[in-house]
């Protein structure tokens, strides 16, 4: 057991609100002081330094204080000065490295999680740790995927394994084939998402063949000279109890925000073959394909395509029908859920939910800095608005400039006919 108490997340939160009536208490009670200098950090329930984006700012031209509500302040960029970015970090080629760090990250639809990048930062924190001795960082990603930026994430060496035999739920066939991997090539430490998508599974599953006692739920690595692997770990125990501190075993299933993803280097993410063939299983188990949801059941802070209304929208009838016909998740801004249009489940913010989906469409939404603030993780965000200045446009990754009524009835027009395409096309 370790002397680290876990914190309280809705005083965390309410540390981060300033709205919040207890917002100055909370403050007064965690030592910081009710000055907004004093209130632009803090350390989050991960033990990772989070920054408050309103004390964020810069002197305008009058000598007022300006806030950049585009979101590049919080790291989010246009496509293009994206691209240019990416292209001007130092790439980093790991010829003959020391030992191995495995990381099987989710692939969630296709596409590395905020999870997966965090848990590849992790692994790179293990692999250059000694700069006389460093490691590689090897991926294994199971199916299909649509992924680009392997070498963002900290990859060093990619391991893709497709086929039939691995694709849909397939525990055994893939715990086979990371048994294989690990008679290859014994890495070091095997690191897996602690999470509901398959990467707790497969991690317990793995241990248990390979006679490993994990880890799980892991939040923060440590350097300990004393430990077998030169790590301790610390593990998120139950409310208001200790936290659990041991040596780091091999096998690590950690939390999300388990450290910062990789951001300033790019990596080879170099190929890699399995040297003996997959091992035949004789699996127990029969995939029967994906169950059909219904978007509007999907909790606002799971959902990957959501369509979110503001007060640019009009005829909320055709809004609902769009959503329908589109297969997205319903949001709305703080306006639309307080003028009673949505539900307050419904609102996507700071003051709401933390989005962090792979499509954002918002429609007829300004772009208030604690709406960008809530949306600030998603991948894609498209803006459908009638002001070409404002925020949500500059934060947009596509804009469509027009009455949101108008576009979003072209848009259902054009994917019913697509669509009954594809029927007489079959």
């Amino acid at each position: 057991m370790s002397d680290i108490r876990r914190r309280d997340p809705r005083q965390e939160w309410i540390a981060r609100n300033r709205l919040h009536p207890q917002h100055l208490e909370v403050l007064a009670e965690l030592g910081r002081g009710a000055g907004e200098g004093a209130a632009s950090e803090w350390i989050g329930p991960q033990g990772l330094i989070r920054r408050n984006p309103r004390a964020v700012g810069f002197i305008g031209p009058n000598g007022v204080k300006r806030i950049d509500r585009s979101g590049a302040q919080q790291g989010q960029r246009a496509g293009g000065a994206r691209a240019s970015a990416a292209a001007s970090k130092p790439r980093i080629e790991i010829e003959a490295p020391a030992f191995l760090v495995a990381v099987v990250p989710d692939m969630a639809g296709g596409r590395l999680t905020g999870h997966d990048r965090d848990l590849l930062g992790l692994a790179r924190q293990l692999a250059d740790a000694d700069p006389a001795a460093r490691g590689a960082v090897l991926a294994v990603v199971f199916g299909e995927h649509k992924e680009d930026d392997f070498e963002g994430a900290g990859v060093d060496r990619l391991l893709h394994l497709a086929g039939p035999e691995v694709d849909g739920f397939a525990p055994e066939a893939r715990l086979g084939a990371l048994v294989a991997m690990d008679r290859a090539w014994s890495p070091r430490h095997w690191l897996l998402p602690d999470s509901k998508l398959g990467g707790a599974d497969l991690g317990r599953r793995l241990a248990a063949r390979l006679g490993e006692r994990p880890a799980t739920g892991v939040w923060q690595l440590e350097a300990d000279g004393e430990a077998p692997l030169g790590w301790r770990c610390n593990a998120r125990g139950a409310a208001a109890t200790l936290d659990f501190q041991r040596a780091m075993p091999r096998l690590v299933l950690a939390l999300a925000e388990c450290a910062e993803p990789i951001s300033e280097t790019r990596h080879a993410a170099e190929p890699l073959a399995l040297p003996e063939p997959l091992p035949v299983q004789l699996s127990r188990i029969q995939d029967l394909g994906q169950v059909a949801v219904d978007p509007a059941g999907v909790a606002l802070s799971e959902a990957e395509f959501i369509l979110s209304a503001g007060n640019g929208v009009r005829d909320w009838e055709a809004f609902h029908h769009a959503a329908e016909v589109l297969g997205a998740t319903e949001g709305a801004s703080r306006v639309a859920v307080d003028d009673g249009f949505m539900a307050r489940d419904r609102q996507v913010g700071a003051t709401g939910t933390w989005v962090t989906a792979r499509v954002y469409v918002a429609v007829g939404i300004s772009g208030a800095i604690q709406h960008l603030q809530g949306i600030q993780t998603c991948d894609k965000v498209v803006a459908i608005n009638m002001d070409p200045g404002c925020d949500m446009i500059k934060r947009a990754d596509l804009a469509v400039i027009g009455d949101s009524g108008k576009v979003l009835e072209a848009l259902v027009a054009l994917v019913e006919q697509s669509r009954e395409e594809k029927r007489n096309a079959a």
